[in-house]
């Protein structure tokens, strides 16, 4: 991005929940996006994930580690192609305990868990927890390619109060403790904001969590 009149810094849009801009440099951006794509070949590749009542998310998801599907984990894609849940690597979770500390100042248990989102121009998130985990260390979500409009809410409903965040290519935002639960959502993504040495068109985002299992 182009220098700004007053440049980005570390926020704190709620107790326990921590904006930090540009967090991973343009190299360490590289590297996560070549993994992702890799991660998102099959088998227990990128999926549409349908939800019980029969629609659809317009995010696409691959995962590794534990397998994701509403409302829960298993080892394989049991709403997919069956395969065995890709595993997580040991370089993605101290990716994540560094994120930890470089936010919250903690030491967390190891991340077992990796959610990855691709958002096109036209994909949304709607106003959701992530209270599928028998852990209450916090998630941790870094963003790839373009910007996202990222709301940040509270953990006793999906309306008001809530702090509206954009999010840009490698961007780190840490949620744990009295903010663990709160809803959250991305409503916009800005197509074509993506870094163009990055050779991304749409939003990654990479979300870690800690089983507890």
């Amino acid at each position: 991005m182009d220098a700004e009149l007053f440049p980005r810094s570390r926020a704190t849009p709620a107790p326990g929940a921590v904006h930090l801009p540009d967090w991973l440099g343009p190299d360490r951006q590289r590297e996560l996006l070549e993994a992702c794509r890799t991660w998102a070949r099959p088998p227990a590749g990128l999926r549409t994930v349908r939800t019980p009542g029969g629609g659809t998310m317009t995010a696409r998801q691959v995962c590794l580690g534990w397998h994701w599907y509403p409302y829960g984990y298993a080892r394989t894609v049991v709403d997919g192609d069956g395969a065995p849940v890709k595993p997580f690597p040991d370089w993605l979770g101290e990716l994540g305990r560094q994120a930890v500390r470089d936010t919250l100042g903690t030491e967390p248990p190891p991340y077992d868990i990796a959610l990855i989102n691709f958002y096109d121009g036209d994909a949304r998130m709607g106003m959701h927890r992530d209270s599928d985990e028998d852990s209450d260390a916090p998630v941790v979500s870094l963003s790839l390619g373009d910007s996202c409009l990222f709301r940040f809410g509270n953990t006793a409903t999906r309306a008001r109060p809530h702090t509206d965040v954009e999010l840009r290519s490698g961007d780190l935002f840490v949620f744990g403790g009295p903010s663990r639960l709160a809803y959250h959502g991305v409503p916009t993504v800005y197509p074509g904001t993506a870094p163009p040495e990055l050779g991304l068109a749409g939003r990654l985002n990479v979300t870690l969590r800690v089983s507890g299992r």
